[in-house]
């Protein structure tokens, strides 16, 4: 098992990662947090068979905090690994402020500097990880990045400010992040290098805004964003995970009569959307074609008897099935279709359609199956 140093453990970086290294059986964490002592470091240090190193300053009250929180820690802890002999191998939290001449970006360089020259002393592996701004869940608002501040502000109804709409931006997702000092752990390699951790993603700060509040409105309009893949999934999921426990639920519209009731649950911009509706024993729904629309049916609960017509043959067909045993039905277009409860109890039925329905357009024609 390998024994990992994590400074900054308790930091959003750190969670994180101290989480990700619980679930490999290979990883056991050191935890070095600000309220850890010298004396503790050093034992730690005795302990560990590599260092992940995350603590620092970046919003200090007085800028000199910058150099004794980034670069003379850093110092210190290089000291001591340089003490220990081993080379143990070391990935760093840098920023890519490292390369501008503000307080903040000479005390990371600095901090490089300290590790570059303890892996050209021992020959340790040393990842230089020049990180753009993290975003994610357990981020801190108002400290971390805009990120956090616009998720758990939007997400509470709160404002947001903005200066400059337009000013870029570059993220990082906090899962990226972990996963590259994961695999930097496993194969560390040899001497200090530059490595890097992304994909990198580049908005604005105004896109950002719109983005985030995008995600808010999903709950009236039904509509969702594509939160599938990219920069927008990881937007979504650190959106999410700033919700108050009591907005993890959000109640929508019911149509009900007679037969039962309708319930749409999710649209999406360019694949449709899905709903449920009920129907009482012996009611028959539908007695309608389409031309272009599709839909799929899935019987959760109940006995559903299905009927197609062909409008030009009036060739006939029909398909049983109930909540037991699992069977997507197509409803396909130019056949006419209605669906019967057939069983006893309430029949319950999901549905996909292919496109949002359009009162304006809404191509389904009514007609009968006799």
């Amino acid at each position: 098992m390998m024994h990992v140093l994590i400074t900054g453990a308790d930091g959003f970086i750190g969670k994180n990662l101290r989480v990700a290294l619980g679930e490999h059986a290979a990883f056991s964490v050191l935890p070095i947090t600000r309220a850890s002592s010298d004396a503790e470091l050093a034992a730690a240090v005795a302990q560990a068979d590599a260092v992940v190193h995350l603590a620092g300053v970046n919003r200090p009250q007085d800028p000199a905090e910058f150099a004794t929180g980034n670069a003379d820690f850093t110092a210190r802890l290089c000291a001591l690994l340089t003490q220990d002999g081993r080379a143990l191998p070391v990935a760093f939290a840098s920023s890519v402020q490292a390369v501008r001449d503000n307080a903040y970006g000479t005390s990371k360089r600095a901090a490089e500097a300290h590790l570059t020259a303890y892996a050209d002393a021992t020959g340790a592996a040393v990842a230089l990880y020049r990180l753009a701004n993290v975003f994610g869940k357990w981020s801190r608002p108002n400290y971390n990045s805009a990120v956090a501040t616009f998720c758990h502000n939007i997400a509470r109804g709160l404002p947001i400010r903005i200066d400059d709409p337009a000013a870029a931006l570059q993220l990082v997702y906090i899962d990226d992040v972990v996963a590259e000092v994961v695999r930097f752990l496993q194969a560390p390699g040899q001497g200090a290098r530059q490595w890097d951790a992304g994909p990198v993603y580049t908005t604005t700060v105004g896109e950002l805004a719109r983005q985030i509040e995008a995600f808010n409105e999903v709950r009236n309009s039904l509509l969702s964003e594509r939160v599938g893949t990219g920069l927008v999934r990881a937007l979504y999921a650190t959106y999410v995970s700033f919700l108050p426990p009591e907005a993890f639920s959000y109640g929508v519209p019911k149509h009900g009569d007679a037969r039962g009731v309708f319930v749409e649950m999710l649209k999406t911009p360019d694949c449709g959307q899905f709903s449920f509706f009920t129907a009482h024993p012996g009611i028959t729904r539908g007695g309608h074609y389409h031309h272009s629309k599709t839909e799929k049916f899935l019987v959760i609960n109940g006995r559903a008897r299905y009927r197609f017509r062909h409008l030009l043959t009036d060739e006939m067909f029909a398909v049983e099935s109930d909540g037991d045993t699992p069977l997507v039905v197509d409803t396909i277009p130019g056949w006419v279709h209605d669906i019967t409860n057939i069983g006893d109890d309430t029949l319950v039925v999901m549905l996909w359609a292919n496109e949002i329905f359009d009162r304006q357009k809404p191509d389904t024609v009514a007609s009968t199956l006799a």
